[in-house]
């Protein structure tokens, strides 16, 4: 018996010096979070793990994700989508070294040095309205059914958002298509002409050069970006060839006209989960941040920790 008080008293003192805390109830999924935790950040230019303050870290996505121009209930938006996204990456990570990197493969996060020299005079003005959005939403996230909310964000749609199966194979009932008719008349990438020679075209694609180009598209998700293509007999991804030739979205076309070749591209990102600038069309219009959050994540709450 005294070895195993000994041992609870051991394990009580262990879970006060973890850093980022949840707590998840196997019945119903609902965590405890302590608001003085910190976000493993894992930085990719050096590879050195930075422990930041939470909210301090939500500071620097919506600064870096999100252009200060923008509304403030869209700034708002983005500040409880990107608490939410990584909430969910530090539950998923709670046994890992970090929680997630500073880049796009999960939310772009940039520091206040970072900030100070991309904003220079501006600085204290633009600081001061990321912080009015993110201390306006403090401790606020996206839950359905109880669960937090992996909340996917883009830049621009194609005048609807995609169902996450199609993009990411995952059917969360929250990520389903939803009409985005402000991207159209708000951003200035809604649709983008590229050119290239016909030798560029094939080398971006790793295909042997032919006087030729015959494409087949095989399939396209609900909102007519493309999934499978076949070009020149080879069979791709959408994400691949907009990978590869360094394209906007999977939504495009491709037109030969002799030694040039017309790739024109509608929309801006994978297209899951919230518009960053459908989000903006909604706040000029007067949409409040959680009117904007609960079009795009379908049948969620606004949480508070």
């Amino acid at each position: 018996m005294k070895k195993l008080f000994l041992l609870s008293i051991v394990i009580i003192l262990m879970s006060y010096s973890i850093n980022v805390v949840f707590k998840e109830k196997v019945k119903n999924k609902q965590f405890d979070f302590n608001e003085n935790s910190y976000v493993r950040v894992k930085r990719n230019a050096t590879g050195v793990i930075e422990q930041v303050p939470f909210e301090e870290y939500i500071i620097g996505v919506v600064s870096g994700e999100m252009p200060v121009s923008f509304d403030i209930e869209a700034l708002k938006a983005q500040a409880v989508a990107a608490r939410s996204y990584v909430l969910t990456k530090m539950i998923q990570n709670i046994n890992n070294s970090y929680d997630v990197v500073d880049t796009v493969s999960n939310q772009v996060y940039l520091d206040d040095d970072k900030l100070r020299s991309n904003w220079g005079a501006n600085y204290e003005n633009n600081i001061a309205k990321i912080k009015e959005a993110v201390l306006g939403t403090r401790g606020e996230y996206l839950t359905y059914n109880g669960e937090v909310v992996n909340a996917f964000f883009f830049s621009t749609s194609v005048g609807k958002t995609e169902n996450c199966v199609d993009v990411f194979g995952g059917n969360l009932p929250y990520l389903v298509s939803v009409s985005s008719t402000w991207d159209e008349n708000v951003s200035p990438v809604f649709s983008v002409n590229n050119t290239f020679t016909l030798n560029d075209f094939y080398a971006g694609l790793d295909l042997p050069y032919n006087e030729k180009i015959n494409v087949e598209i095989i399939n396209t998700t609900s909102t007519g970006r493309i999934k499978k293509i076949k070009i020149n007999e080879k069979e791709y991804t959408g994400s691949e060839v907009a990978k590869l030739l360094s394209l906007r979205s999977a939504f495009f076309t491709i037109e030969q006209d002799g030694d040039k070749v017309y790739v024109n591209t509608k929309g801006y990102g994978h297209g899951v989960g919230m518009s960053q600038y459908g989000a903006y069309g909604m706040a000029k219009e007067g949409y409040k941040y959680d009117e904007i959050l609960k079009h795009y994540y379908t049948g969620v709450e606004i949480s508070k920790m």
